[in-house]
């Protein structure tokens, strides 16, 4: 699968922003779905999770309560909603696939994931 990331941009503290990423590619419904963000000279962090049927989301403690994923299968096609925007949220934004399941907290491993997007600047000022 391809991904390629957009919605990115600038942003005031307390704004919003709506990234979307689509997929490329047969059975978009059997990835498990993550967006990851990198800041500069910091790793590239967990954001957000979502399963192949939406039925559960995961989130980063920083972004709980103002962020949310959502995927639309029939458009192939994973959004990342930004409320609430701190300047803390200013990073690449990266959205990735994988194949893999089972139980635990490895979807917050970047590792864990083979497909990933390019990237998406979110600048916001305070």
């Amino acid at each position: 699968v391809q991904l390629q990331a957009s919605g990115g941009g600038l942003a005031q503290a307390g704004g919003s922003l709506r990234l979307s990423c689509a997929a490329s590619g047969r059975s978009f419904s059997s990835y498990m779905l993550g967006w990851f963000r990198q800041a500069p000279g910091k790793v590239r962090e967990f954001v957000a999770a979502i399963t192949r049927s939406s039925n559960i989301t995961y989130y980063a403690d920083s972004v709980k309560g103002r962020f949310a994923i959502s995927r639309e299968n029939a458009e192939n096609t994973v959004y990342l909603q930004m409320n609430s925007l701190k300047f803390e949220d200013t990073a690449v934004y990266y959205c990735a696939a994988t194949t893999r399941r089972g139980i635990g907290a490895w979807y917050t491993r970047r590792q864990e994931y083979a497909y990933w997007g390019q990237g998406t600047q979110v600048t916001v000022s305070s």
